[in-house]
């Protein structure tokens, strides 16, 4: 399985003019997944979040765009240029006391 990095970005009309943007990562939010030896899915580092230095978030997860995108509610969409990843449960449940509280 691959892993892919999907950035969900608040400023992404913003940054579509300029992809450019130099992309830093400020932490990652919640525990290492490997950390302790632990195996994972896809073993290649997902799944994963991080915190970048713009505020936004970046999750690593396994590409589920394809199965996904006909069953989405009608008032969701996933254009072009986004994918929809799998973000194992234990991984957002563990990663919940570093998500901020204030936007």
């Amino acid at each position: 399985m691959h892993c892919i990095l999907f950035l969900h970005f608040p400023a992404y009309p913003r940054l579509l003019g300029n992809m450019n943007t130099p992309i830093e990562f400020r932490r990652r939010i919640g525990p290492d997944p490997h950390a302790n030896g632990a195996r994972t899915v896809a073993v290649n580092g997902c799944p994963d979040i991080f915190e970048l230095e713009s505020g936004d978030f970046a999750v690593i997860g396994i590409d589920i765009t394809a199965a996904a995108v006909p069953k989405l509610p009608q008032t969701a969409g996933c254009g072009p240029d986004e994918r929809i990843v799998l973000v194992p449960r234990k991984t957002l449940v563990l990663a919940k006391p570093d998500i901020p509280s204030q936007i």
